[in-house]
Order: C-alpha cells, then sequence, then structure tokens
C-alpha cells in the first residue's frame, strides 16, 4: 500500500493530477420532451418547443477571472434583449435601496457588514469592494454584482447549478457557446416548453401546467405513481394535463458533462437517452371547436346587449356537441375561458388576481361542474316515462284548460301569460308547445319513482365518466331528498319535477348524454373526450388499459342503471315533438330553422333560479331522419331558451359543411357579376 501510494503521489502525481484536473465530471437532465395534444384529425392543439436556458457552476477561478466571465455573460444577454437573475436590492441612477421595511433594510447591513448609516450609493460600492470588481463603469458594476450577490445568496456548487436564465434567446445561445473559452462554469440548457397553439380555445379541456408543489406529489403517491419528480419539474395541474400526465410526461434522460478545473467543458456525451412522452388524440374536432365558442360568445354579447328584443345581465355559458352514435365529444365551451399557456412559468400575481377575482369565474368549468335545472328541456324524459308505463299513450289527448287540479294548483307558462290554456293535446303536441299541464297530469298519474327510473337510464343525476377532474354529478328529484330530512315527498314536488324544476340540476355534459341517447334511439352511449393515446414509439394505448386508467384517477367506479329498453314508438312520439318545435309555425323555435336546409329536432327551457335569473336552454340534434349530432346550450340568465338556438344553427351550419357552401355560392355570384359588367 505505500509502494502504491509513492507511485500515485510522488512518481506519477504531476500526470495524475493534470488528468484530474481536466476530467471534473458532472451529470445533467436531458429533459424529456412532453406528449402533444392534437384533436381527431391531428391538428396540433399542444405541443413541446426546445428553449435554451443558462445555469451556472461553481469554478475555482479567481475574482478578477470571475467577474470578467460574468461581464462577458450578462453583456452577451442584454445585447440580444434576454434577462437575468438579478436580487441586487440597490438600483442606479439614481441610487436606492429596495426592501419591504427598514428593519429588512437593517438585518441585511448587519448581514453584510455595511454600516448602520450607509447610503445606496456607499453600500453599492462597499459590495463592489467586497467581489474585488475592478472597473469604474457604474453599469459594468451592476452587471456583476447582481450575478455575484445571486450566487451567494441563492448558493451554487462544482456539482449544483444556480439558473441565471430561464430562457434565452437562440442568438444569446449561440454566442455563448462559441465564446465558452472565455467563459467559467456555464452551461447551456436545451429544454422543452410547452407552446399552446390555439391561444385560449379549449382551454377548459386542455387544462393549464405549473411548478409541481408538495400537495401534487402526494396526490400523486397515494394514487401508486412511483414515479421521481424534480422540484423544478412541471406537471398537469387541471384538465387532460392533469389526468393524462403520467402518460404525456416521457422520462428524462442523463447528460454526462465533462469540465477543467476552470469551468471549460472538455467533452458532453449521453448516458440515458430521454424519452418523450405519448400524444393524446382528442376527440374534438378544432375547427368546430373553435365556431363553438364564438357562437356561445356571440350569442351571449347579444343577448346582454337586447339583441332580441328584452335584455338580460347574462352570466356565462357553456355547449356541448356530441357525436349521438359513439359518444365521442366533439367540441364542449365554457365561458368566459381562460390562458393556459400564461400559467406554465408562473402567471403574474396580476393576471392570476384579475382571473380569481372576476365573478364570472373563468378557471371554473360549465360544461361539467355547474349543474343547472333544465326546465322545459326535461320534459322529454317525462314523456318518455309515460308512455313506457303506460300512463298515457301516443294518441290521448290531455285538456290544458286552467291552473291544474292538484297539490298547489300550478299552471302552464300559457295560461300565466294569456289567461287561456293551450287546450288538448297529445304527447308530441305537448313538447312542441311545452306544455305544464299535461306534464303535471301524466306526472301526477305514474309517480316519482317512475320518473326518477327512467331520468336515471339517460344518465341524469350521474357522471358521465368523461376524462376530466371536478366532473359533478348533480341532482336527479326522488323521495330520498326529503325523506331522509323526515318530510314525506308531495305531490307537488312530483309536479314540478316533471318540468325539469325543484330539485333537479343536472350538468350540460350530461344533458348532452340524454339528448345523444333521445337521438339515437334510446341506446346507451359512454361520453368520452379521448380517441386514443400513442406512445412515442407509434404504438397505441388499448382503449380498455385508457378507460382502466381514467377511471382510477378519477375515483370513478361507475353507476350501474337497469338497462331499459325504450320502444321505437316511444322514441318517435317524442322525436316527432322535437322535431315540431323547430319545424311547425307553434314551435318555440321555429324562428330560428324555418328556412333551414336541415331538419333539427330540438326543445327550447327557460329554467328559473333561486336568485331570480332565467337560464335559457336549448338542446337539439341534427339531421332529423338520421341523426348524426346532439348539441346542448345553456346561457345562464339567457332569458328565453329560444335565444340560445342561433348558437346550436350556427354549430350545425359548421358541422354539416353549409357555412362552406354558402360562401362558394356568394363568391360564385360574385365572379358572375363581374363577368357580367
Amino acid at each position: 500500500m505505500l509502494i502504491r501510494l509513492f507511485d500515485l503521489q510522488i512518481i506519477n502525481g504531476q500526470e495524475y493530477r493534470e488528468n484530474s484536473n481536466t476530467r471534473l465530471s458532472r451529470e445533467s437532465t436531458i429533459e424529456a420532451a412532453r406528449g402533444s395534444f392534437v384533436d381527431r384529425y391531428g391538428n396540433v392543439l399542444v405541443s413541446t418547443d426546445m428553449s435554451f436556458s443558462l445555469e451556472m457552476y461553481k469554478t475555482k477561478v479567481e475574482d478578477e477571472q470571475l467577474n470578467a466571465s460574468i461581464l462577458l455573460m450578462t453583456t452577451i444577454l442584454e445585447n440580444n434583449g434576454d434577462t437575468y437573475l438579478d436580487t441586487f436590492p440597490i438600483s442606479i441612477e439614481p441610487f436606492e435601496y429596495h426592501f419591504e421595511s427598514d428593519e429588512k433594510l437593517a438585518e441585511w447591513k448587519k448581514k453584510y457588514k455595511i454600516p448602520e448609516t450607509a447610503s445606496a450609493e456607499e453600500a453599492f460600492y462597499l459590495m463592489r469592494d467586497k467581489y474585488k470588481i475592478k472597473t469604474d463603469d457604474i453599469q459594468d458594476i451592476r452587471r456583476i454584482l447582481t450575478i455575484r450577490y445571486g450566487i451567494t445568496t441563492i448558493g451554487y456548487s462544482a456539482t449544483k447549478s444556480i439558473s441565471i436564465s430561464d430562457e434565452i434567446s437562440r442568438e444569446s445561445a449561440i454566442q455563448l457557446q462559441e465564446r465558452s473559452q472565455e467563459l467559467t462554469g456555464i452551461n447551456i440548457v436545451k429544454e422543452p416548453v410547452r407552446k399552446y397553439y390555439t391561444g385560449s380555445m379549449a382551454s377548459h379541456i386542455l387544462g393549464y401546467m405549473g411548478r409541481i408543489e408538495k400537495k401534487d406529489l402526494e396526490e400523486l403517491e397515494k394514487s401508486g405513481d412511483t414515479y421521481e419528480y424534480k422540484p423544478t419539474d412541471k406537471i398537469g395541474k387541471t384538465g387532460a394535463e392533469k389526468v393524462f400526465e403520467e402518460y404525456l410526461r416521457g422520462e428524462d434522460g442523463i447528460k454526462q458533462i465533462d469540465m477543467s478545473v476552470d469551468g471549460t467543458i472538455t467533452g458532453e456525451y449521453t448516458a440515458k437517452e430521454a424519452k418523450g412522452g405519448a400524444d393524446v388524440v382528442l376527440t374534438i374536432d378544432s375547427n368546430l371547436q373553435k365556431i363553438t365558442e364564438r357562437a356561445l360568445v356571440t350569442n351571449i354579447e347579444k343577448i346582454r346587449t337586447g339583441g332580441f328584443s328584452q335584455r338580460y345581465d347574462t352570466k356565462g355559458g357553456a355547449v356541448v356537441v356530441t357525436n349521438v352514435k359513439t359518444g365521442e365529444i366533439l367540441a364542449m365551451a365554457s365561458y368566459p375561458d381562460y390562458e393556459p399557456e400564461l400559467f406554465y412559468n408562473g402567471i403574474s400575481s396580476e393576471k392570476y388576481k384579475e382571473y380569481n377575482t372576476n365573478p364570472l369565474n373563468p378557471l371554473h368549468n360549465r360544461t361539467i361542474s355547474s349543474p343547472y335545472a333544465p326546465g322545459s328541456t326535461f320534459k322529454m324524459i317525462t314523456a318518455i316515462a309515460a308512455l313506457e308505463t303506460g300512463v298515457t299513450n301516443t294518441t290521448e289527448r290531455i285538456n290544458d284548460n286552467g291552473p291544474y287540479p292538484a297539490a298547489h294548483h300550478p299552471a302552464c307558462w300559457y295560461y300565466n301569460s294569456y289567461k287561456r290554456g293551450h287546450g288538448p293535446l297529445n304527447v308530441s303536441g305537448a313538447i312542441e308547445k311545452s306544455c305544464n299541464y299535461f306534464f303535471y297530469e301524466v306526472s301526477n298519474r305514474m309517480g316519482i319513482d317512475n320518473l326518477e327510473k327512467y331520468a336515471r337510464y339517460f344518465g341524469l343525476g350521474q357522471k358521465t365518466g368523461i376524462e376530466l377532474y371536478n366532473e359533478r354529478a348533480g341532482i336527479l328529484a326522488n323521495r330520498t331528498i326529503t325523506e331522509s330530512k323526515g318530510t314525506p315527498w308531495m305531490v307537488g314536488d312530483t309536479l314540478v319535477a316533471a318540468i325539469g324544476q325543484g330539485y333537479n340540476n343536472f350538468t350540460p355534459v350530461q344533458m348532452a348524454k340524454y339528448i345523444s341517447m333521445i337521438a339515437n334511439g334510446g341506446h346507451k352511449i359512454d361520453l368520452s373526450i379521448v380517441k386514443n393515446v400513442v406512445k412515442s414509439d407509434g404504438t397505441q394505448v388499448p382503449e380498455s388499459e385508457i378507460r382502466e386508467f381514467t377511471n382510477k384517477k378519477l375515483g370513478l367506479e361507475g353507476e350501474a342503471t337497469e338497462d331499459l329498453q325504450i320502444s321505437e314508438q316511444t322514441i318517435n312520439a317524442v322525436l316527432e315533438g322535437m322535431k315540431s318545435v323547430t319545424s311547425d309555425e307553434g314551435g318555440t323555435a321555429h324562428s330560428v330553422f324555418s328556412n333551414f336546409d336541415i331538419v333539427v329536432g330540438g326543445k327550447t327551457g327557460s329554467a328559473e333560479t333561486t336568485n331570480g335569473d332565467v337560464n335559457a336552454w336549448f338542446v337539439g340534434f341534427a339531421p332529423f331522419d338520421d341523426p348524426e349530432i346532439a348539441v346542448v346550450v345553456i346561457v345562464e340568465n339567457g332569458g328565453h331558451g329560444s335565444y340560445t338556438a342561433e348558437v346550436v344553427r350556427e354549430i350545425i351550419e359548421e358541422y354539416f359543411g353549409m357555412n362552406v357552401q354558402q360562401i362558394t355560392e356568394t363568391m360564385s355570384a360574385e365572379t358572375e357579376t363581374e363577368q357580367f359588367t
């Protein structure tokens, strides 16, 4: 052992020392590219771009060399418009301290051994002397000071870097790399940055990302996720970004960096390749999503400004568009919305305050998290339950001749407005005229239990299982609500439930499932916002695995409901009533669809709230003979359901290409006019 030590230290000591000084090795993380979100046609909604950041390691150099290196580095950054670490609490021109209080200033002076009476200018030059900065240029002194001060207060070492700038331009990266021999301990890191290419579009579906916090780690561990996150990692915080975090994140790689003792990089190699995250293919059509959001905003503004003759102070809204045969969600909009990209690198306190103090709550997803009374849009459920239980049939006419003679003697809206009833109506006519009296009578005949059974079959009062957090189940009127409080269920409770009021409260996405099932003949469907997940090697994740994963992630167990076989005769009677709403002159939405080229089935609803507002609903499907899509729209305090029908019309126009046809016809007409002239 002694002979070996003599050989290492004396005989070959100089050679080994030189080798050691040029083989200082550090590990650096190669950030994995996060998976993208694309729409059903492959259009990229969210992806990962590469950005450059600058970090610095501690090296064994004298103050003079370190200061010169810092000055060169900061000059390059400033020349290219890049910002960098600046926590130095003294500004120049004029000299001023920047502390929260006199106590904080006193503590700082004591820590850095600066006289209590020292002015900001005197303290500035004392700090210059502390770090042995030789230049007399006041701007250069501060450039060096801010970095020297930062690495002193934050701390760094030969193996732990300090971040100088989170994002620098490509120009700075190139220039710093070219002059790396003059710079000590710097390392340029290429890292992925989340880019939301469509701005605020689909923000409530996509969600946003942010730096991982302790509560996030606890939540992930609770779900069984054993991935080792770093404190600087960013993860999905809301929406699909959060739900599919495990698929999207990928696996980081490791880069080995060899540096000399003075900080010069002598070599790099990849010790472990990074593995990119999986892409999540959504069911939405990005173009239809854009049109849906635009139509909703336009409609809300039109109602608010009195464009439908009466002005209402609208408070937000939501739209859901589905494929009635598959349950795929083609568009889903909640207004107001927000910009997810603002959260990625830390949203400004001003913008965050703006979002959180806005009474309309832009961060809230109304489509899945806001249950509303459905109003008259619920009447198709009452009609189906009445027909299927045999308390009425398709030919019976019930005479609406005034207040209903039971319970609290409620009257139809028509009687309240015109002091006369609708007269005799069958079930299809009752849907067309939205006659409350008819639905009071049939619900009184069959009772609340039958009404509840059929409403539950159509997915009301329970989560749809859509792959997003914070979906609410809503409330379906049933006798246990009152009986659990020691109060019997009353006939009056049944009457108001039958017309979509009382305890009934459902989310727009539940309503979309319900209308889709009516349009497809009464067959069960599961709603989904995710079409498939594609790994970085191109393989697809099995559909069963995705469903099992999301159910576990969202804590969904699935609520079993009786598989009711709705007769074709019942469905047809209800569909005919919905057709009359849009096609017959007496229909509540006839004025919107009277000259429409596609036959639409629909239903309006105006649901009163406890604070006196009237929420406006329209639910519809098209085309009538072979339904493909269903559309549900609600505008908070929108006044009348017929007001919102224009949103549905515009969405149907987009889906079936009618707007393109109109543009083509207009252009053709203009061309013919020009040629004639």
